[in-house]
């Protein structure tokens, strides 16, 4: 963990060697979601690979850079392309770059994702902030020794999902007209999509939506102390009763179409920090 301790601390040097501003926040984009790293105003681009101890994104989609700038007035760092479980990295890989986003200042993250959606009531296309989520990946980021300079050994998880930032994204939400759900993301390993009988699993155990990534990043902030607001984007409906093959290119566009929905949402979180 020493050696975590100091790559994390050597990543951000080089990170504010570009860029020495202090970001009001950190954000993940998901799948389909990178086009709000287009309206970051001044942004500096670092490509992962001029960063030390950064994994490379290897998932569609995820262009695999920092997109440092402003955004509503504040300067934040996003993620045009985050790293995934099933890419064959270690959680403690996938989620190197919210430590990062922590050495630079960072005290609120923005994770978002892709997901298939299991709660009938909703479609395709809705957003879903996350009030509460399942790990079922089998594994967990703070696994090995606790190093107390990145958080304490037992982070308490019962409001893993900022309150206050769930009523600030619903109050931008209603002002702005866009239609938002509130529900439970339940992580999974993948890469395969789910069987029928694993869906009505999910959904019996609490879960409203279903995806690949999330869950490791919030445990990592949480520990770093750091604020989270979690937005999913239905992109899959993953009904049981009813499932139809789903295939990347549809759960693409369909996150694109919502994505100025969602863009809206968190330009709106960020100008209220």
């Amino acid at each position: 963990m020493p050696e975590l301790f100091d790559q994390i601390q050597e990543a951000a040097a080089a990170v504010r060697t570009k860029w020495p501003a202090t970001p009001a926040a950190g954000i993940v984009l998901g799948t389909g979601l990178g086009g709000l790293a287009a309206e970051i105003a001044g942004p500096t681009v670092i490509p992962y690979e001029a960063i030390p101890h950064f994994p490379r994104s290897t998932a569609p989609t995820h262009k695999g850079q920092l997109v440092c700038g402003t955004l509503a007035g504040k300067p934040v760092v996003a993620m045009e392309g985050r790293f995934h479980f099933y890419e064959g990295y270690t959680l403690q890989q996938v989620t190197f770059p919210v430590r990062v986003m922590k050495a630079l200042g960072a005290n609120v993250l923005v994770v978002s994702n892709a997901c298939g959606g299991m709660n009938p009531q909703w479609d395709k296309g809705d957003l879903m902030l996350i009030e509460d989520h399942i790990n079922l990946l089998g594994d967990n980021p703070l696994i090995g020794p606790n190093d107390d300079r990145l958080g304490e050994r037992f982070p308490d998880m019962c409001h893993a999902y900022d309150r206050d930032l769930l009523k600030l994204a619903r109050r931008v939400a209603l002002d702005q007209k866009i239609p938002c759900q509130q529900g439970v993301f339940v992580a999974v390993s993948g890469p395969n999509l789910e069987t029928a009988a694993e869906y009505r699993f999910l959904r019996a155990i609490g879960a409203d939506v279903v995806g690949m990534s999330t869950v490791p990043e919030v445990i990592v902030a949480v520990h770093g102390r750091m604020r989270v607001l979690g937005i999913s984007v239905i992109t899959d409906l993953c009904l049981p009763d009813a499932l139809e093959p789903a295939n990347l290119p549809d759960i693409v566009r369909t996150a694109n179409e919502a994505e100025p929905k969602f863009r809206a949402l968190v330009r709106g979180v960020v100008a209220g920090l």
